[in-house]
């Protein structure tokens, strides 16, 4: 049997294979910075105590400062061949009208000073580079999506092209 390029689903629907797809990952180099921090905090908080309060600081802050550094990283980019999908937000492609690769500078431009508070953002401080996707749908009051991602280019010809297809 031959693949068309989308894979079945729990109720036999059929779903797209993604033309994008990320995930927002911390980088490698935090995870020994946090964890060095939060052992020296624990060394802090037991320091000098006897029995279980000199090791139980370790036990409850490494274990909840991986969990943090994991749940920062969770978040996952995708586009199929209908929609964006940004963690647990969705957007249909075709109220896309354009996606605009940002750099760094227009990044922090467009977070700052010329920031629209209806906009919605995912943005992590880790990743420098971001996409801009500018909406036309009149019933929604957001303007646009500004999302953080390591492969702007990549992530505006995804949306772009998937927008042209949709319409």
């Amino acid at each position: 049997m031959a693949s068309s390029g989308t894979t079945a689903t729990g109720v036999g629907a059929a779903r797209p294979a993604p033309r994008h797809t990320e995930r927002l990952t911390v980088p490698l180099w935090l995870w020994p910075t946090v964890l060095l921090v939060t052992a020296v905090l624990a060394a802090q908080i037991g320091l000098g105590a006897p029995g279980p309060r000199s090791w139980l600081p370790y036990a409850v802050l490494l274990p909840l400062a991986a969990a943090g550094l994991w749940w920062l990283g969770r978040v996952r980019i995708a586009v199929t061949g209908t929609e964006l999908q940004v963690d647990d937000a969705r957007l249909p492609l075709g109220v896309v009208s354009r996606a605009i690769a940002l750099d760094a500078e227009t990044r922090r431009e467009l977070l700052g000073p010329s920031a629209d508070p209806l906009a919605f953002v995912v943005q992590r401080p880790w990743i420098a580079e971001a996409v801009q996707v500018v909406l036309a749908d009149p019933d929604d009051i957001t303007p646009y999506w500004v999302i953080s991602t390591r492969h702007p280019d990549a992530l505006v010809r995804a949306l772009n092209e998937g927008a042209a297809a949709v319409r």
